[in-house]
């Protein structure tokens, strides 16, 4: 649920009070977890990505697939990994490579992991790539952009330039 951070105070056992408005109906839940451990998340709420900045996406990466006579896939997991702020690098025991790559890559066609030595003896650095449906309005932005530099370097059509910019815009993202 989105909401905003309203308090913060101290009980007499001088654990910490968090007093959060939401913009859903919680009550239910309320009811169901009152008086029970439950785990707590709190983040900077970030713009999601459209469907139609989704939808785009696959558009550029069909035609650029076409273009190039490769599967869509192959397309689209080779802009993920050329874009920024979608990855992380994990070390991992050598031992644990194999299942870490299988049980990431069953999360979609974009999660991607690669494995490289480790400085670190008997372990090994593995990258992992998101795949887009977790991206956020910036990120699903740098996505698409590689998307139609892409295109434009192989002369394939996009949509209008005032168009993307409307469209970004529509995102919540700034101009390059």
């Amino acid at each position: 649920m989105q909401g905003r951070l309203i308090d913060i105070s101290y009980g007499l056992n001088r654990r910490q009070r968090v007093t959060v408005e939401i913009s859903g109906d919680f009550s239910g839940e309320y009811d169901r977890l009152k008086n029970t451990d439950v785990d707590v998340e709190i983040k900077k709420h970030r713009k999601q990505r459209s469907l139609t900045a989704n939808a785009y996406a696959w558009v550029l990466v069909d035609k650029i697939a076409e273009a190039l006579i490769l599967d869509k896939a192959s397309v689209y997991k080779n802009a993920i990994r050329e874009i920024g702020g979608v990855s992380e690098i994990v070390c991992v025991q050598e031992g644990a490579v194999d299942r870490l790559r299988s049980a990431w890559e069953a999360n979609g066609i974009g999660w991607q992991a690669e494995a490289m030595p480790s400085k670190i003896e008997g372990c090994a650095n593995v990258i992992l790539w998101y795949g887009s449906s977790t991206y956020d309005t910036r990120q699903m932005y740098g996505l698409i952009s590689r998307l139609i530099d892409d295109c434009r370097g192989l002369g394939i059509e996009t949509r209008p330039e005032d168009e993307i910019k409307a469209m970004m815009a529509q995102w919540g993202t700034r101009d390059k």
